[in-house]
């Protein structure tokens, strides 16, 4: 494409529009801002209470990665969001992993080759997390998260053509409505994965060092068997 073709496709696209459009519709809005604002509850917690630990860049990201899946989808560029979506998870993963395992976040950095997969850090949680195979088992957590993975990504490698795209070309980007709500049910459910994923790991060794408001906010809705089972209290 001719940067000329390039300039005039996007500005084709009102962008401005795009981003009013997903405005108006309430629901789905504010449904994003919450799933956001409860990992940003899990963010602040975990940088007070594990403060100094380089593994938080991880948590950082997160967030960040949060905001993109927001940021994307307003502008209905939905296959990007799942991407940003899926980092969300990721980063959560590597996060309950690496921050016990400092020596490896090292090797991470300075050896482009070393890598470590989802299904490693699982089974790392199986065996040497307490009590985690019970823990997760209150939230189906292991089943969900691989079901979900598998799915969304799919749909980033393109593994099932056409999956939220619904363009041709880069002028007529703009929101449908049917993409729109599964960009965001997606993105529910990564919120609910790393929510019931740091519940069960780290959340339960560093939950003393919450703040009151943040325990309350976190086990919100939580069956009281559950709590029972995480021994999570909100006091």
């Amino acid at each position: 494409m001719e940067p000329t073709k390039l300039q005039e496709a996007l500005n084709a696209v009102d962008w401005n529009a795009n981003v009013n459009e997903f405005l108006t519709n309430h629901s789905l809005t504010e449904a994003v801002a919450q799933y956001n604002r409860r990992l940003a509850i899990w963010s602040k917690q975990l940088e007070n209470a594990d403060k100094g630990n380089p593994a938080l860049s991880f948590i950082r990201e997160m967030q960040v990665a949060g905001h993109y899946a927001a940021i994307l989808a307003s502008l209905a560029l939905y296959k990007p969001a799942a991407a940003a979506t899926r980092n969300v998870l990721e980063t959560a993963l590597y996060y309950t992993y690496f921050r016990t395992h400092l020596s490896e976040l090292t090797t991470l950095v300075r050896n482009e080759d070393y890598f470590i997969h989802k299904s490693d850090i699982i089974e790392y949680h199986k065996l040497h997390t307490p009590n985690f195979k019970e823990f997760q088992s209150c939230f189906g957590l292991i089943g969900r998260l691989n079901k979900w993975y598998s799915r969304i990504s799919s749909i980033i490698h393109g593994q099932i053509p056409g999956q939220w795209i619904q363009h041709k070309s880069i002028a007529e980007i703009k929101h449908k409505d049917e993409n729109l709500q599964a960009v965001v049910n997606a993105f529910k459910e990564a919120e609910e994965l790393v929510h019931n994923l740091l519940l069960c790991t780290v959340g339960v060794e560093l939950w003393d060092s919450f703040s009151t408001t943040a325990k309350r906010q976190l086990i919100s809705g939580l069956p009281g068997k559950t709590k029972d089972t995480l021994k999570l209290n909100s006091a």
